[in-house]
C-alpha cells in the first residue's frame, strides 16, 4: 500500500485533539497532516451554538468526516471500578437519558451521511445468568435497531472485556449492523488479554479500528498507562497483519487520550503506521 492509498483510510479521533470550538478541530487536524476524522457527536447534540456548523466548517477545509462517536451519560473513568458500574448502557439511572440521547444521535448521524458510529456498551456480563445480560441485551438490540433504520452500522469499543465474551455476545445477538471498533490499546488498559489474539478471535466482527498504545499494569484490578503510539506493547507490525488477513479493509482512527503533546504524538503515530502499512 502506497502512503497515497494509505492517506485515505488514516483519520484521527476528534476528542484526541481536545478541540474547544470546530476552528480548533480544524487547526489541530492540519498540524497532525491527516485530514479525515472521526467525530465526537456529543457535542454537535448538546452544543449547537458553538457546535452546530461543524460539517460546513470540516468540509470548506477539506476534512471528511469518516464515523462519528457517542459517549454515554454519567460514565466514570477514574478506576477501573467505577467505568464498570457507570459505563455504557448499562446503569438504570442513566439508560432513560441515554435513549433519549441515542435517538437524537441517530438523527444527527442521518444528517451527517455517517455510515458508521462507534460507542462503549459497557462491561457485558459473562454469562446468560446474569440478571443484567437479558437487560443489556435487549438495550443493545433497541439500539442497534434505530440505527439500521438509517443504514448505519454500529462499532462496539473492545477492552471491557474479553475477546471471547465479546464474540458469543455479538453472535447470540446476531444484528447484521453490530459489530466491532477495535482498540487493541483497550484490551491493555482492561487487562483483558493479548491484542493480536483477541484481533484474530474478533476478525470477522471488525468494522473499525482505533490506532493507540499502552503498557499492562504490574497491579491487577487497576489502570494500565497509555502511551504514545510505537512505545507501548502493541506488536504493531503483527496487528496489521493480523487485519490484512481478516480482510479488514476499514479506517485507521488515530487515538491519543492521555498526555500534553497530542498533535506531535498524533504525528508520531501517522509515521509510525507509514512505516509498517506497505
Amino acid at each position: 500500500m502506497n502512503t497515497s492509498s494509505l492517506s485515505q483510510r488514516l483519520a484521527v479521533c476528534s476528542w484526541s485533539l481536545q478541540p474547544t470550538s470546530p476552528q480548533d478541530l480544524i487547526s489541530k487536524l492540519q498540524a497532525t497532516g491527516i485530514h479525515r476524522v472521526q467525530l465526537a457527536l456529543d457535542p454537535l447534540r448538546n452544543d449547537p451554538t458553538v457546535w452546530g456548523q461543524t460539517p460546513e466548517l470540516l468540509q470548506a477545509a477539506g476534512i471528511r468526516i469518516v464515523s462519528g462517536m457517542f459517549g454515554s451519560v454519567g460514565e466514570d473513568y477514574s478506576t477501573l471500578d467505577t467505568i464498570r458500574v457507570t459505563g455504557g448502557l448499562a446503569p438504570d439511572a442513566t439508560w432513560e437519558q441515554n435513549w433519549e440521547n441515542i435517538q437524537a444521535t441517530t438523527e444527527l448521524a442521518r444528517r451527517l451521511g455517517l455510515k458508521y458510529v462507534m460507542f462503549h456498551a459497557g462491561f457485558l456480563p459473562h454469562e446468560e445468568s446474569d440478571p443484567n445480560y437479558a437487560k443489556l441485551k435487549q438495550r443493545l438490540v433497541q439500539t442497534a435497531e434505530i440505527f439500521q433504520a438509517r443504514g448505519i452500522t454500529l462499532g462496539l469499543e473492545t477492552g471491557q472485556e474479553t475477546a471471547a465474551v465479546l464474540f458469543d455476545f455479538l453472535h447470540k445477538l446476531a444484528k447484521p449492523n453490530l459489530g466491532v471498533n477495535f482498540d487493541p490499546a483497550n484490551m491493555i488498559l482492561y487487562d483483558k488479554g493479548n491484542p493480536i489474539e483477541a484481533l484474530r478471535k474478533l476478525g470477522h466482527w471488525v468494522r473499525h479500528v482505533h490506532i493507540k498504545d499502552a503498557i499492562r499494569t504490574k497491579v491487577p484490578g487497576t489502570w494500565g498507562e497509555e502511551v504514545v503510539t510505537g512505545t507501548g506493547e502493541v506488536d504493531w507490525p503483527a496487528f496489521f497483519v493480523t487485519l490484512k488477513e481478516a480482510g479488514f479493509h476499514g479506517d485507521f482512527c488515530i487515538e491519543r487520550e492521555a498526555g500534553t503533546q497530542r498533535v506531535d504524538d498524533i504525528r508520531a503515530a501517522r509515521e509510525l503506521i507509514e512505516r509498517i502499512v506497505r
